[in-house]
């Protein structure tokens, strides 16, 4: 069983990040990037695949600038097999990259998809509904917990009255949710074997996919900063307070 797995070069989740002056976007001159930390996941239940014998090869695919091919090293530093990087300047929508990851499914013949559910980033959650619709798959979304049974994988769902069990048909498409696993970390002789592993340059015109965009950014703002905290004297003092100036009662 071949398996894909997406992911995403985002800003490190542990970085302040800046909005433009313009407010076109954020400001990622010099920007700390990482693996979005849903795809890191991801790769984590594909690499435990291939080490249990249900997956004999595992791609990772990612779409961005030619510095993406650092996470995609990452993801072969923790086991993943070879990797693919669809380069695009631009900054897509879901749907645009559900589209190229179903091309590069038909041509790679994959057996599974896995996404992280979202990107940090964005914060969509569109991507792996998008890509099971266009393929016409099967999908197991927010997964705490995924088997293979042999032409079949039972997917555990987290859903908001608790858990859901589904069984899908393979091919299908998995997105990874926080309980799934712990990602493991890169070894240094792992890292050194990555250097070697081939990562394959494609352009978006090669796939032969339309990823005009419906959707148009009007304005990226920071929050506003939190004021102090204060201190009331009573119960009624509190109320007044959230009625007259919090407004939310």
């Amino acid at each position: 069983m071949k398996v894909i797995v997406g992911i995403k070069r985002v800003v490190d989740p542990y970085v302040k990040v800046r909005v433009n002056a313009d407010g076109s976007g954020v400001d990622l001159t010099n920007a700390k990037m990482a693996v979005n930390p849903f795809c890191e996941i991801a790769v984590e239940e594909a690499i435990r695949m291939k080490e249990a014998g249900s997956a004999s090869e595992v791609v990772v695919v990612s779409v961005g600038p030619s510095q993406a091919q650092e996470q995609l090293r990452t993801a072969l530093a923790l086991g993943a097999d070879r990797g693919i990087l669809v380069e695009s300047e631009k900054s897509l929508d879901p749907l645009a990259i559900a589209k190229i990851l179903k091309a590069i499914s038909e041509k790679e013949s994959a057996d599974l998809v896995i996404l992280g559910k979202q990107s940090i980033d964005s914060d969509n959650n569109q991507t792996g509904q998008m890509l099971a619709a266009l393929c016409g798959w099967p999908q197991g979304t927010f997964a705490c917990k995924a088997e293979v049974e042999g032409d079949q994988i039972v997917v555990t769902r987290e859903i908001d009255g608790g858990e859901q069990t589904v069984k899908l048909s393979i091919p299908a498409v998995v997105t990874t949710d926080l309980r799934l696993n712990e990602p493991r970390y890169a070894s240094l002789p792992n890292i050194m074997k990555a250097k070697k592993k081939p990562i394959d340059l494609l352009q978006i015109g090669d796939l032969g996919v339309n990823i005009e965009s419906k959707l148009k950014t009007l304005g990226v703002n920071a929050p506003e900063e939190r004021t102090a905290g204060v201190m009331v004297e009573s119960v009624d003092d509190l109320v007044s307070k959230l009625k007259t100036e919090a407004k939310v009662i």
